[in-house]
Protein backbone atom coordinates (compact mmCIF):
# COMPACT_ATOMS: atom_id res chain seq x y z
CA UNK A 1 0.00 0.00 0.00
CA UNK A 2 0.79 3.46 -0.59
CA UNK A 3 1.06 6.21 1.92
CA UNK A 4 2.21 9.55 1.76
CA UNK A 5 0.98 11.44 4.96
CA UNK A 6 1.46 9.71 8.55
CA UNK A 7 -0.34 12.24 10.32
CA UNK A 8 -3.24 12.23 8.36
CA UNK A 9 -4.05 8.66 7.33
CA UNK A 10 -7.42 9.27 6.21
CA UNK A 11 -6.58 11.83 3.84
CA UNK A 12 -4.12 9.78 1.75
CA UNK A 13 -6.97 7.20 2.09
CA UNK A 14 -9.06 9.85 0.71
CA UNK A 15 -6.85 11.24 -1.57
CA UNK A 16 -5.94 7.78 -2.84
CA UNK A 17 -9.75 6.86 -3.43
CA UNK A 18 -10.75 9.97 -5.05
CA UNK A 19 -7.76 9.60 -7.70
CA UNK A 20 -8.71 6.22 -8.45
CA UNK A 21 -11.90 7.24 -8.97
CA UNK A 22 -10.99 9.57 -11.34
CA UNK A 23 -8.66 7.28 -12.95
CA UNK A 24 -11.15 5.12 -13.40
CA UNK A 25 -13.56 7.98 -14.71
CA UNK A 26 -10.79 9.03 -17.27
CA UNK A 27 -10.13 5.30 -18.77
CA UNK A 28 -13.92 4.98 -19.21
CA UNK A 29 -14.22 8.58 -21.10
CA UNK A 30 -11.09 7.50 -22.76
CA UNK A 31 -13.01 4.57 -24.06
CA UNK A 32 -16.14 5.57 -24.92
CA UNK A 33 -14.89 8.64 -26.20
CA UNK A 34 -11.74 7.69 -28.19
CA UNK A 35 -11.84 4.02 -29.18
CA UNK A 36 -15.43 3.32 -28.79
CA UNK A 37 -15.97 6.05 -31.45
CA UNK A 38 -13.51 5.36 -33.40
CA UNK A 39 -14.29 1.55 -33.59
CA UNK A 40 -17.84 2.69 -34.91
CA UNK A 41 -16.60 5.01 -37.90
CA UNK A 42 -14.53 2.44 -39.15
CA UNK A 43 -17.38 0.41 -38.84
CA UNK A 44 -19.80 2.72 -40.25
CA UNK A 45 -17.72 1.70 -43.10
CA UNK A 46 -19.30 -1.65 -43.54
CA UNK A 47 -22.76 -2.92 -44.52
CA UNK A 48 -22.68 -4.13 -40.84
CA UNK A 49 -22.04 -0.69 -39.37
CA UNK A 50 -24.84 0.95 -41.63
CA UNK A 51 -27.61 -1.44 -40.02
CA UNK A 52 -29.38 -0.21 -37.27
CA UNK A 53 -30.80 -3.51 -36.25
CA UNK A 54 -27.10 -4.84 -35.91
CA UNK A 55 -25.48 -2.05 -33.89
CA UNK A 56 -28.69 -1.66 -31.35
CA UNK A 57 -27.23 -4.60 -29.02
CA UNK A 58 -24.51 -2.37 -28.24
CA UNK A 59 -22.02 -5.07 -27.80
CA UNK A 60 -18.95 -2.96 -27.22
CA UNK A 61 -20.09 -0.40 -25.19
CA UNK A 62 -21.72 -3.06 -22.99
CA UNK A 63 -18.39 -4.73 -23.49
CA UNK A 64 -16.85 -1.43 -22.29
CA UNK A 65 -18.18 -0.64 -18.76
CA UNK A 66 -15.30 -3.54 -18.05
CA UNK A 67 -12.63 -1.23 -18.23
CA UNK A 68 -13.46 0.93 -15.17
CA UNK A 69 -14.31 -1.81 -12.74
CA UNK A 70 -10.43 -3.04 -14.37
CA UNK A 71 -8.95 -0.06 -13.34
CA UNK A 72 -10.73 0.10 -9.77
CA UNK A 73 -9.65 -3.82 -9.36
CA UNK A 74 -6.42 -3.68 -9.96
CA UNK A 75 -5.94 -0.38 -7.89
CA UNK A 76 -7.76 -1.72 -4.69
CA UNK A 77 -4.49 -3.31 -3.66
CA UNK A 78 -2.43 0.17 -3.65
CA UNK A 79 -4.74 2.27 -0.92
CA UNK A 80 -3.48 3.01 2.06
CA UNK A 81 -4.47 2.52 5.56
CA UNK A 82 -7.41 0.15 4.96
CA UNK A 83 -7.75 -3.18 6.20
CA UNK A 84 -7.35 -6.04 3.60
CA UNK A 85 -11.07 -6.91 4.39
CA UNK A 86 -11.95 -3.44 2.62
CA UNK A 87 -9.13 -4.50 -0.16
CA UNK A 88 -11.18 -7.56 -0.64
CA UNK A 89 -14.23 -5.88 -0.65
CA UNK A 90 -13.35 -3.21 -3.51
CA UNK A 91 -11.43 -5.75 -5.20
CA UNK A 92 -14.40 -8.41 -5.23
CA UNK A 93 -17.18 -6.12 -6.14
CA UNK A 94 -15.02 -4.75 -9.15
CA UNK A 95 -14.50 -8.23 -10.21
CA UNK A 96 -18.03 -8.60 -10.33
CA UNK A 97 -19.11 -5.57 -12.58
CA UNK A 98 -16.58 -6.87 -14.92
CA UNK A 99 -18.23 -10.32 -14.88
CA UNK A 100 -21.91 -8.59 -15.15
CA UNK A 101 -20.35 -6.29 -18.24
CA UNK A 102 -18.86 -9.40 -20.31
CA UNK A 103 -21.72 -11.03 -19.52
CA UNK A 104 -24.49 -8.33 -20.87
CA UNK A 105 -21.93 -8.23 -23.92
CA UNK A 106 -22.25 -12.14 -24.40
CA UNK A 107 -25.97 -11.32 -24.32
CA UNK A 108 -25.96 -8.40 -26.61
CA UNK A 109 -23.69 -10.56 -28.91
CA UNK A 110 -26.77 -13.19 -29.10
CA UNK A 111 -29.13 -10.51 -29.83
CA UNK A 112 -26.82 -9.64 -33.27
CA UNK A 113 -26.70 -13.60 -34.07
CA UNK A 114 -30.58 -13.54 -33.33
CA UNK A 115 -31.07 -10.84 -36.12
CA UNK A 116 -28.27 -12.29 -38.63
CA UNK A 117 -30.24 -15.72 -38.14
CA UNK A 118 -33.64 -14.59 -38.77
CA UNK A 119 -32.94 -12.59 -42.25
CA UNK A 120 -32.16 -16.32 -43.55
CA UNK A 121 -34.38 -17.91 -45.59
CA UNK A 122 -34.38 -21.17 -42.84
CA UNK A 123 -35.74 -19.37 -40.26
CA UNK A 124 -39.12 -19.11 -41.31
CA UNK A 125 -39.06 -23.16 -40.97
CA UNK A 126 -36.88 -23.29 -37.91
CA UNK A 127 -37.20 -20.11 -35.66
CA UNK A 128 -33.89 -20.09 -32.77
CA UNK A 129 -35.06 -17.46 -30.35
CA UNK A 130 -36.30 -19.56 -27.82
CA UNK A 131 -32.66 -21.05 -28.25
CA UNK A 132 -31.36 -17.61 -28.38
CA UNK A 133 -33.30 -16.89 -24.80
CA UNK A 134 -32.28 -20.10 -23.41
CA UNK A 135 -29.07 -19.63 -24.66
CA UNK A 136 -29.04 -15.76 -22.50
CA UNK A 137 -30.64 -17.09 -19.36
CA UNK A 138 -27.71 -19.70 -19.19
CA UNK A 139 -25.22 -16.48 -19.49
CA UNK A 140 -26.96 -14.76 -17.04
CA UNK A 141 -27.21 -17.95 -14.46
CA UNK A 142 -23.48 -18.44 -15.13
CA UNK A 143 -22.80 -15.02 -14.30
CA UNK A 144 -24.76 -14.83 -11.16
CA UNK A 145 -22.94 -18.09 -9.96
CA UNK A 146 -19.78 -15.90 -10.42
CA UNK A 147 -20.52 -12.54 -9.27
CA UNK A 148 -21.78 -14.25 -6.35
CA UNK A 149 -18.66 -16.24 -5.71
CA UNK A 150 -16.51 -13.28 -6.71
CA UNK A 151 -18.32 -10.89 -3.71
CA UNK A 152 -18.00 -13.49 -1.18
CA UNK A 153 -14.57 -14.72 -2.69
CA UNK A 154 -15.39 -18.03 -3.20
CA UNK A 155 -14.43 -20.84 -5.71
CA UNK A 156 -17.78 -21.24 -7.95
CA UNK A 157 -17.45 -24.76 -7.43
CA UNK A 158 -18.58 -24.41 -3.71
CA UNK A 159 -21.74 -22.85 -4.78
CA UNK A 160 -22.22 -25.49 -7.49
CA UNK A 161 -21.94 -28.03 -5.27
CA UNK A 162 -25.60 -26.39 -2.88
CA UNK A 163 -27.08 -26.64 -6.24
CA UNK A 164 -27.90 -30.66 -6.02
CA UNK A 165 -30.01 -29.86 -2.87
CA UNK A 166 -31.73 -26.74 -4.57
CA UNK A 167 -32.72 -28.51 -7.78
CA UNK A 168 -36.29 -28.58 -6.38
CA UNK A 169 -36.75 -25.49 -5.66
CA UNK A 170 -34.94 -24.29 -9.27
CA UNK A 171 -37.47 -26.68 -10.66
CA UNK A 172 -40.20 -25.27 -8.99
CA UNK A 173 -39.03 -21.32 -9.90
CA UNK A 174 -38.33 -22.22 -13.80
CA UNK A 175 -41.13 -24.21 -14.41
CA UNK A 176 -42.78 -22.36 -16.75
CA UNK A 177 -39.52 -22.29 -18.56
CA UNK A 178 -38.61 -25.57 -18.98
CA UNK A 179 -42.21 -25.95 -20.18
CA UNK A 180 -42.21 -23.80 -22.61
CA UNK A 181 -38.75 -25.05 -23.54
CA UNK A 182 -40.15 -28.45 -24.34
CA UNK A 183 -42.83 -26.97 -26.25
CA UNK A 184 -40.94 -25.01 -28.34
CA UNK A 185 -38.03 -28.55 -29.08
CA UNK A 186 -41.94 -29.91 -29.81
CA UNK A 187 -42.80 -27.40 -32.20
CA UNK A 188 -39.54 -26.90 -33.96
CA UNK A 189 -38.94 -30.81 -34.53
CA UNK A 190 -42.36 -31.37 -35.61
CA UNK A 191 -42.70 -28.65 -37.87
CA UNK A 192 -46.15 -27.45 -36.13
CA UNK A 193 -46.06 -23.68 -36.59
CA UNK A 194 -43.30 -21.36 -38.51
CA UNK A 195 -43.26 -17.90 -39.11
CA UNK A 196 -45.80 -16.13 -41.51
CA UNK A 197 -48.19 -19.37 -40.63
CA UNK A 198 -51.80 -18.46 -40.35
CA UNK A 199 -53.53 -20.02 -37.51
CA UNK A 200 -56.36 -20.05 -35.87
CA UNK A 201 -56.51 -20.71 -32.01
CA UNK A 202 -59.99 -21.28 -30.32
CA UNK A 203 -60.39 -19.35 -26.91
CA UNK A 204 -57.25 -17.77 -27.17
CA UNK A 205 -58.71 -14.88 -29.56
CA UNK A 206 -55.81 -15.31 -32.43
CA UNK A 207 -56.77 -15.38 -36.18
CA UNK A 208 -54.06 -14.13 -38.14
CA UNK A 209 -49.95 -14.81 -39.10
CA UNK A 210 -47.43 -16.06 -36.85
CA UNK A 211 -45.20 -13.28 -36.49
CA UNK A 212 -42.35 -13.98 -34.02
CA UNK A 213 -42.00 -17.63 -32.02
CA UNK A 214 -40.36 -17.05 -28.81
CA UNK A 215 -39.38 -19.06 -25.46
CA UNK A 216 -42.87 -18.49 -23.43
CA UNK A 217 -44.97 -16.95 -26.43
CA UNK A 218 -45.72 -17.22 -29.81
CA UNK A 219 -47.46 -13.43 -31.67
CA UNK A 220 -50.28 -13.72 -34.08
CA UNK A 221 -50.89 -10.35 -36.20
CA UNK A 222 -54.73 -10.78 -36.25
CA UNK A 223 -56.34 -9.66 -39.16
CA UNK A 224 -57.70 -6.63 -37.76
CA UNK A 225 -53.94 -5.66 -37.03
CA UNK A 226 -54.13 -6.54 -33.13
CA UNK A 227 -51.64 -8.84 -32.07
CA UNK A 228 -52.31 -11.50 -29.69
CA UNK A 229 -49.61 -13.36 -27.76
CA UNK A 230 -50.54 -16.91 -27.12
CA UNK A 231 -48.38 -19.15 -24.40
CA UNK A 232 -46.47 -21.95 -26.52
CA UNK A 233 -47.73 -24.51 -24.21
CA UNK A 234 -51.29 -23.79 -25.25
CA UNK A 235 -50.28 -25.03 -28.73
CA UNK A 236 -48.66 -28.28 -27.58
CA UNK A 237 -51.55 -28.75 -25.05
CA UNK A 238 -54.48 -27.70 -26.98
CA UNK A 239 -55.78 -28.01 -30.67
CA UNK A 240 -55.08 -24.82 -33.09
CA UNK A 241 -56.10 -24.50 -36.88
CA UNK A 242 -52.79 -24.26 -39.66
CA UNK A 243 -53.52 -22.80 -42.94
CA UNK A 244 -50.15 -23.75 -43.91
CA UNK A 245 -51.90 -26.35 -46.50
CA UNK A 246 -53.91 -23.93 -47.61
CA UNK A 247 -51.74 -21.47 -48.71
CA UNK A 248 -48.93 -23.89 -49.68
CA UNK A 249 -52.00 -25.71 -52.36
CA UNK A 250 -52.46 -22.32 -53.91
CA UNK A 251 -56.00 -23.31 -53.46
CA UNK A 252 -58.77 -21.81 -50.96
CA UNK A 253 -61.91 -23.59 -50.20
CA UNK A 254 -65.61 -22.23 -50.53
CA UNK A 255 -68.21 -23.98 -48.70
CA UNK A 256 -71.61 -22.01 -48.41
CA UNK A 257 -74.96 -22.99 -48.70
CA UNK A 258 -77.97 -21.52 -50.39
CA UNK A 259 -81.13 -22.28 -48.40
CA UNK A 260 -83.87 -23.13 -50.99
CA UNK A 261 -87.63 -22.19 -50.32
CA UNK A 262 -89.11 -26.03 -50.09
CA UNK A 263 -92.56 -25.13 -50.81
CA UNK A 264 -91.10 -23.69 -54.51
CA UNK A 265 -89.54 -27.42 -55.42
CA UNK A 266 -91.85 -29.06 -58.19
CA UNK A 267 -91.46 -31.46 -60.60
CA UNK A 268 -90.57 -30.17 -64.53
CA UNK A 269 -93.42 -30.39 -67.21
CA UNK A 270 -92.30 -30.87 -70.67
CA UNK A 271 -91.91 -27.17 -71.37
CA UNK A 272 -89.97 -26.67 -68.41
CA UNK A 273 -87.32 -29.07 -69.77
CA UNK A 274 -87.60 -27.72 -73.62
CA UNK A 275 -87.42 -24.01 -72.11
CA UNK A 276 -84.34 -24.96 -69.50
CA UNK A 277 -82.43 -27.16 -72.74
CA UNK A 278 -81.35 -23.77 -74.48
CA UNK A 279 -79.55 -22.92 -71.06
CA UNK A 280 -75.63 -24.05 -72.24
CA UNK A 281 -74.54 -25.68 -69.32
CA UNK A 282 -77.83 -27.44 -68.99
CA UNK A 283 -78.57 -29.17 -72.21
CA UNK A 284 -76.10 -32.35 -72.57
CA UNK A 285 -77.66 -32.96 -68.54
CA UNK A 286 -81.06 -32.71 -69.66
CA UNK A 287 -80.71 -35.25 -73.04
CA UNK A 288 -79.05 -37.84 -70.46
CA UNK A 289 -81.54 -37.25 -68.30
CA UNK A 290 -84.55 -37.28 -70.13
CA UNK A 291 -83.16 -40.39 -71.69
CA UNK A 292 -82.34 -42.30 -68.59
CA UNK A 293 -85.82 -41.74 -67.01
CA UNK A 294 -87.48 -43.01 -71.06
CA UNK A 295 -85.82 -46.52 -70.44
CA UNK A 296 -86.72 -46.66 -66.54
CA UNK A 297 -90.33 -45.72 -67.42
CA UNK A 298 -90.04 -47.59 -70.31
CA UNK A 299 -89.69 -50.63 -67.90
CA UNK A 300 -92.66 -49.96 -65.64
CA UNK A 301 -95.79 -51.17 -67.70
CA UNK A 302 -99.18 -49.73 -67.48
CA UNK A 303 -98.25 -48.73 -64.30
CA UNK A 304 -96.24 -45.61 -65.62
CA UNK A 305 -99.55 -44.31 -66.73
CA UNK A 306 -99.82 -42.65 -63.16
CA UNK A 307 -97.73 -39.80 -63.24
CA UNK A 308 -96.93 -40.86 -59.28
CA UNK A 309 -95.49 -43.76 -60.54
CA UNK A 310 -93.04 -42.56 -62.92
CA UNK A 311 -89.64 -40.93 -62.92
CA UNK A 312 -89.57 -37.03 -63.48
CA UNK A 313 -87.03 -34.25 -63.19
CA UNK A 314 -87.12 -31.85 -60.91
CA UNK A 315 -86.30 -28.27 -60.76
CA UNK A 316 -84.35 -28.31 -57.57
CA UNK A 317 -82.37 -31.88 -59.07
CA UNK A 318 -82.23 -29.27 -62.50
CA UNK A 319 -80.62 -26.22 -60.38
CA UNK A 320 -78.58 -28.40 -58.58
CA UNK A 321 -77.22 -30.43 -62.07
CA UNK A 322 -76.45 -26.62 -63.54
CA UNK A 323 -74.90 -24.93 -60.08
CA UNK A 324 -71.80 -28.39 -60.37
CA UNK A 325 -71.86 -27.47 -64.34
CA UNK A 326 -71.25 -24.02 -64.08
CA UNK A 327 -68.15 -24.37 -61.32
CA UNK A 328 -67.15 -26.71 -63.71
CA UNK A 329 -66.75 -24.15 -66.22
CA UNK A 330 -65.29 -21.79 -63.89
CA UNK A 331 -61.75 -20.62 -64.96
CA UNK A 332 -61.25 -19.17 -61.02
CA UNK A 333 -62.66 -22.85 -59.65
CA UNK A 334 -59.80 -25.59 -59.00
CA UNK A 335 -60.88 -28.45 -61.29
CA UNK A 336 -58.48 -30.92 -59.78
CA UNK A 337 -59.68 -30.69 -56.07
CA UNK A 338 -63.14 -31.63 -54.72
CA UNK A 339 -66.12 -30.07 -56.49
CA UNK A 340 -69.60 -30.55 -56.15
CA UNK A 341 -73.04 -29.15 -54.96
CA UNK A 342 -74.63 -30.77 -52.60
CA UNK A 343 -78.11 -31.05 -50.38
CA UNK A 344 -77.78 -30.70 -46.65
CA UNK A 345 -80.16 -32.24 -44.82
CA UNK A 346 -83.55 -29.67 -44.95
CA UNK A 347 -84.45 -27.22 -42.10
CA UNK A 348 -87.19 -24.83 -40.37
CA UNK A 349 -85.15 -22.30 -43.17
CA UNK A 350 -85.65 -24.23 -46.15
CA UNK A 351 -83.71 -26.85 -47.86
CA UNK A 352 -79.67 -25.95 -48.09
CA UNK A 353 -77.66 -26.69 -51.41
CA UNK A 354 -74.47 -26.57 -50.74
CA UNK A 355 -71.51 -24.74 -52.96
CA UNK A 356 -68.42 -27.37 -52.28
CA UNK A 357 -65.20 -26.09 -54.24
CA UNK A 358 -61.84 -24.61 -54.24
CA UNK A 359 -60.36 -20.89 -55.98
CA UNK A 360 -57.46 -21.12 -57.20
CA UNK A 361 -56.07 -18.38 -54.98
CA UNK A 362 -55.30 -17.81 -51.86
CA UNK A 363 -55.38 -13.78 -51.70
CA UNK A 364 -57.93 -12.83 -49.29
CA UNK A 365 -59.35 -10.06 -51.36
CA UNK A 366 -59.60 -12.43 -54.77
CA UNK A 367 -60.90 -15.26 -53.09
CA UNK A 368 -63.86 -13.14 -51.89
CA UNK A 369 -64.08 -11.59 -55.21
CA UNK A 370 -64.32 -15.27 -56.63
CA UNK A 371 -66.93 -16.09 -53.96
CA UNK A 372 -69.12 -13.40 -54.34
CA UNK A 373 -69.34 -13.72 -58.21
CA UNK A 374 -70.78 -17.26 -58.12
CA UNK A 375 -73.16 -16.75 -55.59
CA UNK A 376 -74.53 -13.39 -57.54
CA UNK A 377 -74.83 -15.70 -60.37
CA UNK A 378 -76.78 -18.52 -58.34
CA UNK A 379 -79.11 -16.15 -56.54
CA UNK A 380 -79.54 -14.59 -59.97
CA UNK A 381 -80.34 -17.14 -62.07
CA UNK A 382 -82.64 -18.95 -59.26
CA UNK A 383 -85.83 -17.57 -60.67
CA UNK A 384 -85.20 -19.46 -64.37
CA UNK A 385 -86.01 -22.43 -62.19
CA UNK A 386 -88.96 -21.45 -60.38
CA UNK A 387 -87.14 -21.83 -57.54
CA UNK A 388 -87.33 -18.83 -54.63
CA UNK A 389 -84.54 -17.95 -51.71
CA UNK A 390 -85.97 -19.05 -48.16
CA UNK A 391 -85.97 -15.62 -46.15
CA UNK A 392 -87.65 -14.96 -42.58
CA UNK A 393 -90.43 -12.74 -42.98
CA UNK A 394 -89.80 -9.23 -42.06
CA UNK A 395 -91.65 -6.32 -41.09
CA UNK A 396 -92.49 -5.07 -44.44
CA UNK A 397 -93.94 -8.39 -45.18
CA UNK A 398 -95.90 -8.29 -42.64
CA UNK A 399 -97.13 -4.58 -42.93
CA UNK A 400 -97.80 -5.88 -46.75
CA UNK A 401 -99.43 -8.60 -45.38
CA UNK A 402 -101.84 -7.14 -43.13
CA UNK A 403 -102.46 -4.26 -45.99
CA UNK A 404 -103.60 -7.00 -48.57
CA UNK A 405 -105.88 -8.23 -45.29
CA UNK A 406 -107.74 -5.25 -45.33
CA UNK A 407 -107.97 -3.88 -48.83
CA UNK A 408 -109.62 -7.29 -49.44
Amino acid sequence: MLAFNTHWPWLDTAIFLTGLALVALVVNLAIRGLLLRGFERLLARTAWGRDPELRRPGVAEKLAMAAPAMVIAAGAGLTPHVPEAFVTIMRNVANAVIILAVAMAGAAALNVADVLYHRRPEARLKPLKGYFQIAKIAIYVVAALLMVAAILDRSPVILLSGLGAMAAVLILVFQDTLLSLVAGIQISSTDMVRVGDWIEVPGEGADGDVIEIALHTVKVQNFDRTITTVPIRKLVSGAFRNYRGMRESGARRIKRAVNIDQTSIRFLEEADVTRLSRLRLLGDYLERKQSDIARWNAQLGDVAQLPANRRRMTNIGAFRAYVEAYLRASPRVRQDLSLMARQLPPGPEGLPLEVYCFADTVVWPEYEAIQADIFDHLLAILPEFDLRVYQKPSGADVQALAGARLAG
